[in-house]
């Protein structure tokens, strides 16, 4: 969910499906097979159907990307079928027989290569010592590199035999590599250095081992007396202490390694390398030198043999084999041998290995850095020492030659075929693998420069000129080199130009043109330097920029060339990234046409291929931002105080801000068009009447613009956010509304029920920044007191027009405009037909209705409706020839009003999205998504949060509030960390770096300790070497003193913070110290020191700070661990998997289960294709599959698939991500449903110590965990803790959600039922009475919930007056009294869960047999009506329900 990955379809602008939508009935891309439907209840359709259906949804998107310039998709249709199917084809088993082993059966699948056999068999406990080996078919060799389907005679059955081969320098090498890293495999000491991606998990610490065996395992989770449910201290509500220790619990894995279960003191390589010609020719490959556990001392030949102990020592070479040489052909085998205790530990390793989840070991696609770790010691690793000084060139990748031409490869990648299924899978993954070996080698590479260890290619020049290339790849640093961006801003607009150049290869990249190339480019940030690597476009280095230059400009517009070739391939990119094709005047003053920004540079390289490169002005200038002579803005922009001076003259509107700006400029061509097509038919009607004035058109006309209600705003920001777009967030929706095209009938009456008064309040649990709605128009309640205040525009058809013209919004609500237009149909086919034709068929009325819609909304075209961005207005330096005049000022006018759009409609949206809690951001990172998602761009943070300020509800948006105003400090802090350090050292000048630890602990103690002297104390002995080396420093030209930094005081760097606020932001901060901002803004110091610790890179040593001292500071230089790269890259999609993964959530919204559950499966299928085993979008694949199995009653399955989702967002996302806390939720729901109560309780107290770190406990989410906590707890008679949780979960549904909400009704409902077994009823009656009262207010009282309250109240006063009676029994009486027995219930575990599922948004509808044949009649009749166009509202269903049997739904309500 971070912004740094985020990424949008460009191609497929609006392929989601979201709930809305369904809700209309009108999804082209779901058309239900005719197939007759047997068992609607399970939805069982056969697998072909669900092929099918699949398959249609690939048609509508592929489609849909065609025709906007995205791939070349003939022949699609025909073959997709099979494909899916070919696909699925089942896989076969084949025996293999290794050396020493009985034979083993493995399931493989006709795609494998041979080479995935290979890595199986050394991931294997039996054979993971083995690497140089082939298999062989009987007695064939087979290739590597071969598909299994390709190899003859390979079927069901067949033995392979591993032999084993000579071994070369290279394949000794992988060897030791592979045994360092299998005796390496529990230790995570390479996840906390952030290398070959690694990252650490914690998930195994809270199950004790594998949840799946546990449920057999474990008997006693039931027995509730052995439970320990007592939470530690720091997680009860109202506790005040934060402790870091906790987030990093001690894996037991690790003691054992750390301790007695060493393998080896020493592996390393010899000093006698490389063996001399004589021992070469003997065989020698390399020599070893290790030291047991039992101290002694030995000398190692690999040789092509194998390996064996020769008689050299330390001091004396002597290589022939000793007495005995136990020749092995593994190292393994022959450590066996010497070593006793290796023998031992190493099988006891292994097995430990094996056993852990195979998500806890497999590395991760792209690195994740971990900001805190604790201290590991640091042993001697050969591979790691070798890997420092040769950075791994020789054998990268197991890749034959030197170095790898990675723009080759890049390219290559994207050259293959993608007319099929199969191939596009191939294309994708390889393009998948080929951008994160990029990103990872451009990361190190980035590093090495910075560290100084590479030389510069012109390195006369000053540092911040320098530029390197290293492995193939070209650095260059975030300065303004050559005064380049002088007018543009400086060195601002240098370090922004990267970002933004990233965003336009990203877009490119999604349109995905073929023949159009874009570098590979990273962006790397590290220790305050900012340095772009990229890909190097072959025979660029040996020419002049000026000769290679055949389109663009290279001095920003004075010259200016074309080329047909390049406009025409841009010209197919032009329609989905909405840029004008436009012309402009070069230094000639002759008139040249471009399709893309000047600064876009085409160069076609010595491969002949068309590069673009310098992307920085891909999408339009951002206005508000851009304040330009003699341009007067709109005055929704002028309201807030626009335009504002920036930093730098590029700032510009993000894609999805342009998506949804064209989205909303269609629906309002729409109701234009609709409302002209209405007039002109009513005239018709009134001449052919001939009627009297009564009947004039506007009659017709003017109620109908108040009634339209379209957000496009909403619509489009659940466009880009409902499922996985942007890979880090995932909507898995799985709501049922009322008005679904579900097949239970029953389900409808029972959901609307139930929904329709909670509709406001849906409870979004997937995650924090979903957006897609469970409301439909037909269930907005009048209790919906909280909309945010915005235009709606009402009256005739003029002041539609004027609204448009100033980029005006109606009000975001839900519901499509399509119910509310009588004419919108029409004007739709109305549309197509023109843009089909020419327009000759169709009658001028007709064609002036749509050229007026086009004109007010200010399309391109006159015909229909096109809106496209020139990206070169206001460019400095760019003319325009003079006929453009018109065209120059409409274009002005588009993106006056594509800013105010910003302002006026997208910012109160979001905020109504906080406040209808669909956009739940909990940190700094999910905050930043959910700005980015509606295209709001960060350095509107300030303006959002005085929106905020304003809001009438702004104790409901306190969290949002809050969190902003942490992003916003933290943000300050970077900027002025990044120039902090700067000051600090120089790359190649050789000021020494012995002080940086020290600098960065001085900064942030500065930051956030409470210590009002934090002067940074030097460290005695380095005072010392400072005087010795003083005369010698001194002499160093350009060295200068470099204790600067020291002289940073906590008062300055507050200013500084502030004044930062104010500039940057236009935000005024009230604060000069840590202390003061906790105080006024209610942040918590950890939450800000991990937000700038992400931020900035900085790993800290994990223990106790005490940020609170005035005695002394609380960072000291030993507790800053070390400064990581902050890594911006292009994330590639997984295309044909994501269409799935949508058709399957789409089916799921529908209420076809089973189906959905079928596509979901073949969306994970796909996308471990594409991605591997790891990634975001797979995280979410699993999530929708745990909820999916759970609803359908495979608890085990859900547990099982949850678990792995759990692991993936822990490795993938990290640690305490916020996504990371909602699937703790979600695991430890489907823990007690399986009866594991201990550990559901764990899982909870994990996610709720997270969370406090994270956010702090005022946050609506903690409302629903706290829930969970309480009915986990009321369930094992906790009852006192129970009800601590349960009343702060009460207190802040109140705070969140408005004390007459229904969820604070259920809360009150879940305190009586503590209370009701505590036999206190008088605190119970309290409470169900509050409950009770919100539901009449609320629903009525003929409504179930409020009977059932009622029901309760009158149990509950019964009881009280039972116990009452009891008591004055036993007053009057005294001890001979006669005691009625009370009643005291413990709670069931099923009324628990019941109560669970309900909170967590899952719904169980009871259904009778009788309902069942209803059910059947019903779908059937629905598909008549869908095939004859019946509005699917009119439906209802007949007779009541029964209860027997159960269908579950799963409907996000309370």
């Amino acid at each position: 969910m971070v912004s740094k990955t985020d990424d949008i379809q460009a191609s497929v602008p609006n392929c989601n499906v979201n709930t809305v939508d369904l809700a209309e009935g009108e999804t082209p891309d779901h058309q239900e097979t005719k197939a007759p439907n047997k068992d609607p209840c399970a939805c069982g359709h056969s697998a072909s159907t669900v092929v099918m259906n699949g398959g249609g949804a690939h048609y509508h998107s592929e489609e849909e990307s065609k025709q906007d310039g995205g791939g070349d998709t003939d022949g699609v249709e025909d073959s997709n079928e099979q494909e899916v199917i070919v696909i699925q084809d089942t896989g076969f088993t084949v025996k293999i027989q290794a050396p020493g082993t009985e034979p083993f059966d493995l399931q493989v699948s006709p795609q494998e290569m041979v080479q995935e056999i290979h890595q199986v068999l050394m991931d294997r406990e039996d054979t993971c010592h083995r690497t140089c080996f082939s298999l062989q078919l009987d007695g064939n060799v087979l290739d590597n590199f071969a598909e299994l389907k390709s190899i003859e005679g390979l079927q069901e059955g067949s033995l392979l035999k591993v032999v084993e081969e000579p071994y070369t320098v290279r394949e000794a090498r992988i060897h030791v590599r592979h045994i360092r890293d299998l005796l390496k495999s529990l230790d995570p000491s390479d996840a906390y250095n952030g290398v070959d991606c690694n990252s650490l998990s914690f998930l195994s610490v809270f199950t004790d081992g594998d949840l799946g065996d546990s449920g057999k395992r474990k008997k006693k989770g039931s027995d509730l007396e052995q439970i320990d449910c007592t939470p530690p201290e720091h997680i009860l509500p109202g506790s005040k202490e934060r402790p870091l220790v906790p987030l990093q619990p001690q894996n037991k894995d690790w003691k054992v390694i750390m301790t007695p279960m060493q393998c080896l003191k020493v592996l390393t390589m010899s000093g006698w390398n490389p063996p001399p010609g004589n021992r070469k020719m003997h065989g020698d490959l390399m020599y070893l030198y290790m030291v047991t556990v039992e101290e002694r001392h030995i000398s190692i030949t690999a040789s092509t043999r194998g390996f064996y102990l020769n008689q050299s020592t330390t001091y004396t070479f002597n290589p022939k084999p000793a007495n005995p040489s136990f020749l092995s052909h593994s190292l393994v085998e022959l450590l066996s041998q010497i070593s006793p205790a290796f023998k031992k530990n190493f099988t006891v390793l292994q097995k430990t290995r094996v056993q852990r989840h195979p998500f806890e070991r497999i590395a991760t696609p792209f690195q994740v850095y971990s900001w805190t770790a604790p201290q590991v010691d640091h042993t001697m690793d050969c591979v790691r020492a070798e890997d420092a000084y040769t950075s791994r060139l020789g054998y990268e990748e197991h890749i034959p030659g030197q170095t790898r031409d990675w723009n080759e490869e890049l390219q290559t990648t994207r050259e293959l075929a993608r007319k099929n299924l199969p191939e596009r899978l191939l294309r994708e993954r390889a393009i998948f693998k080929v951008h994160s070996d990029f990103a990872a080698a451009a990361t190190r590479g980035s590093m090495a420069v910075i560290d100084g260890n590479v030389m510069a290619i012109n390195p006369g020049e000053e540092t911040r000129m320098q530029m390197f290339i290293w492995n193939n790849i070209f650095f260059s640093l975030g300065f303004d080199v050559r005064d380049h961006y002088r007018e543009l801003g400086g060195d601002a607009a240098a370090h922004a130009a990267p970002t933004n150049d990233l965003n336009g290869v990203r877009a490119y990249g999604a349109v995905d043109v073929e023949g159009l190339y874009t570098l590979g480019t990273v962006v790397v940030d590290y220790r305050g330097y900012r340095v772009t690597a990229q890909s190097i476009i072959p025979g660029i280095l040996e020419r002049e920029q000026e000769q290679s230059v055949i389109y663009g400009s290279i001095d920003f517009g004075k010259t200016v060339v074309s080329h047909g070739k390049y406009l025409e391939l841009l010209e197919r990119t032009s329609r989905p990234l909405k840029v004008q094709r436009h012309n402009v005047l070069n230094e000639k003053d002759e008139s040249v046409e471009l399709c893309s920004s000047v600064e876009c540079k085409g160069i076609i390289g010595n491969d002949g291929r068309h590069y673009i490169l310098d992307l920085l002005r891909t999408f339009p200038p951002d206005l508000n931002f851009l304040p330009v002579e003699g341009e007067e803005l709109s005055p929704e922009s002028v309201r807030q105080g626009f335009p504002r001076q920036h930093r730098h003259r590029l700032a510009c509107l993000r894609q999805e801000l342009i998506e949804a700006f064209v989205e909303h400029r269609y629906l309002l061509f729409m109701k234009m068009a609709a409302l002209q097509l209405m007039q002109q038919k009513a005239n018709k009607e009134s001449k052919m009447a001939t009627l009297t004035e009564n009947n004039s058109p506007e009659a017709a006309v003017p109620a109908l613009p108040s009634t339209e209600n379209p957000d496009a705003s909403a619509k489009s920001s659940e466009t880009s956010t409902e499922t996985l777009t942007d890979g880090k967030s995932d909507a898995v929706q799985i709501e049922t509304t009322s008005t679904t095209d579900a097949p239970q009938p029953a389900a409808t009456e029972a959901t609307t029920t139930e929904a329709a008064p909670k509709a406001e309040q849906s409870t979004e649990t997937d995650i924090p920044s979903a957006a897609a709605t469970t409301m439909t128009a037909s269930q907005a309640t009048p209790t919906e007191d909280n909309v945010v205040p915005t235009v709606t525009t009402n009256g005739p058809l003029v002041p539609v027009a004027t609204a448009i013209q100033n980029g005006e919004c109606e009000s975001p609500l839900e519901g499509k405009a399509e119910d509310s237009i009588p004419g919108l149909a029409q004007a739709k086919e109305l549309a197509e037909s023109l843009a089909a034709e020419d327009g000759s068929g169709i009658d001028p009325k007709s064609r002036e209705v749509v050229l007026n819609a086009c004109k007010a909304v200010g399309s391109i075209s006159n015909t229909s409706f096109d809106i496209r961005f020139n990206p070169d207005i206001f460019s400095p330096g760019v003319r325009f020839p003079e006929d453009s005049v018109d065209d120059i000022q409409k274009q002005k006018q588009l993106l006056k009003d594509a800013a105010a759009f910003l302002v006026s409609c997208q910012i109160p949206s979001l905020v109504k999205d906080c406040l209808d809690h669909n956009a739940l951001p909990m940190d700094g990172a999910t905050l930043t998504e959910a700005l980015h998602q509606r295209g709001i761009n960060v350095r509107y943070l300030g303006n959002v949060l005085e929106f905020v300020d304003k809001t009438p509800a702004k104790a409901q948006l306190e969290h949002f509030y809050r969190i902003g105003i942490s992003e916003l400090i933290t943000r300050c802090a970077k900027h002025i960390f990044k120039t902090y350090l700067q000051t600090m050292y120089s790359i190649s000048q050789g000021v020494e770096l012995s002080a940086l630890s020290a600098a960065v602990s001085h900064f942030l103690n500065c930051f956030l300790s409470s210590f009002p002297d934090a002067v940074a104390h030097l460290p005695a002995d380095e005072l010392v070497s400072r005087r010795k080396n003083r005369k010698r420093r001194n002499r160093v030209p350009g060295g200068g003193d470099n204790t600067a930094w020291a002289s940073l005081t906590p008062s300055e760097l507050w200013k500084n913070i502030v004044s930062e606020a104010q500039s940057y932001y236009n935000f005024t901060l009230h604060c000069e110290n840590a202390d003061q901002v906790v105080e006024k803004y209610g942040l918590q110091k950890i939450t800000l020191l991990r937000e700038i610790s992400i931020k900035a890179g900085i790993q800290i040593l994990i223990k106790e700070y005490n940020f609170d001292s005035r005695h002394k500071p609380a960072f000291t230089e030993e507790d800053i661990l070390n400064i990581f790269p902050v890594v911006k890259h292009v994330n590639p999609k997984a295309s044909d998997a994501f269409h799935f993964f949508q058709s399957g959530q789409a089916k799921v919204q529908q209420g076809y289960l089973k189906e959905g559950c079928e596509l979901i499966n073949e969306a994970l299928n796909l996308f471990n294709n594409v991605y591997g085993a790891m990634h975001v979008e797979i995280c979410a694949c699993l999530r929708l599959l745990a909820r999916l199995n759970y609803i359908m009653g495979d608890h085990h399955e859900a547990l099982s698939n949850q678990q792995k989702a759990v692991l993936m967002s822990e490795r993938v996302l990290g640690v305490e991500h916020p996504n990371t806390i909602q699937e703790y939720m979600h695991l430890a729901l489907y823990c007690f449903a399986n009866g594991q109560l201990s550990t559901a309780l764990k899982l909870l107290y994990r996610a709720r110590y997270l969370m406090l770190m994270v956010c702090g406990e005022d946050h609506p989410e903690m409302a629903l965990l706290d829930s969970n906590i309480g009915l986990v707890l009321h369930g094992v008679m906790e009852y006192d803790l129970s009800l601590r949780f349960l009343e702060n979960a009460l207190a802040i549904n109140s705070k969140y959600h408005g004390p007459r909400s229904l969820k604070v009704a259920l809360s009150h409902h879940l305190v009586a039922r503590v209370y009701e077994s505590k036999a206190e009823f008088r605190s119970a009656l309290q409470h169900e009475k509050e409950g009770y009262t919100i539901y009449k207010n609320q629903v009525g009282e003929a409504h179930e919930k409020t009977k059932e309250s009622s029901e309760y109240l009158k149990y509950l006063t019964q009881q009280a007056v039972a116990l009452q009676r009891t008591m004055n029994e036993i007053y009057k009486n005294g001890s001979n009294a006669s005691i009625m027995p009370l009643k005291f219930t413990a709670p069931s575990m099923a009324s628990v869960l019941e109560q669970l599922n309900i909170i967590n948004g899952i719904i169980f509808i009871p259904l009778s047999q009788k309902d069942l044949e209803n059910l059947k009649a019903e779908v059937q009749r629905r598909q008549q009506l869908q095939e004859s166009g019946k509005s699917m509202e009119e439906l209802t269903v007949d007779g009541p329900l029964e209860l027997e049997d159960k269908i579950p739904m799963d409907v996000n309500v309370d």
